[in-house]
């Protein structure tokens, strides 16, 4: 069996194909997409059961009794999603190309310099190293540099380059979509989850009220469209083996 499938265009007959050589990276993006809702769901269940601290004071604290919970609430679980992602992204890409090259260029490119910008906002391990210095500080002016360091660190942390990781990645939903209902190589609800997703996503994550009922809302469509388009991945990857 070949992984091909048609669709009609303006009443011409396309043919559309998922390259075949690029089945172990359909297998990767398919395991990849199942990891990251996986994730996703603990670092869910992280935030409700220990909510992140309010302050830096807060946060160094939480570092002294349980470094691990202070790296996975500075979203240290968001840092292997993002590499997960490029995988997604990447697979997604191979799958669609030749129903729109130029489009999943730019939306692949988008992608991967929007997750480097997350990498760049990520500041938990910074954040580590600042709590131990806390904690082994005799001099309260020291604290007191310390403490304003830390707060350089979480303004970085839901800063620019976060908003920029979120816009981008936005964009690569809204250029997927279109392709994907082109193609016919993923199913019209991916699409459209994809499309819903990105609108939820519109207004970034750290937009005070509004950006975290609207980041919470885009979780669903989102959790949906890694199910859907991991399942298709895989089935990809299976295809001609």
């Amino acid at each position: 069996m070949t992984s091909t499938l048609t669709y009609r265009t303006s009443g011409v007959k396309d043919t559309v194909k998922a390259d075949p050589q690029w089945r172990g990276l359909f297998i990767s993006g398919g395991m990849a997409a199942f990891a990251m809702l996986a994730l996703m769901m603990v670092q869910i269940i992280v935030f409700v059961v220990w909510p992140p601290p309010d302050t830096v004071e807060g946060y160094f604290s939480l570092f002294q009794k349980n470094w691990l919970l202070g790296l996975l609430s500075l979203d240290l679980l968001y840092i292997v999603d993002s590499i997960l992602l490029v995988l997604i992204y990447l697979a997604v890409y191979f799958v669609l190309r030749r129903a729109g090259e130029s489009s999943m260029l730019i939306a692949l490119t988008l992608g991967i310099v929007g997750i480097a910008a997350y990498f760049a906002s990520n500041t938990a391990f910074e954040m580590l190293s600042l709590s131990n210095q806390y904690a082994a500080a005799t001099i309260e002016t020291q604290k007191k540099m310390l403490l304003m360091a830390g707060q350089v660190m979480l303004e970085t942390y839901k800063g620019t380059a976060f908003d920029i990781y979120y816009v981008l990645n936005t964009i690569v939903l809204f250029i997927f979509s279109p392709v994907m209902l082109r193609s016919r190589l993923f199913s019209r609800a991916t699409a459209y989850l994809g499309f819903l997703a990105g609108i939820l996503m519109v207004i970034p994550s750290t937009a005070g009220t509004p950006g975290l009922y609207f980041s919470l809302a885009s979780l669903v469509p989102w959790a949906i469209w890694l199910v859907l388009v991991g399942i298709r991945l895989l089935q990809l990857g299976r295809l001609d083996s």
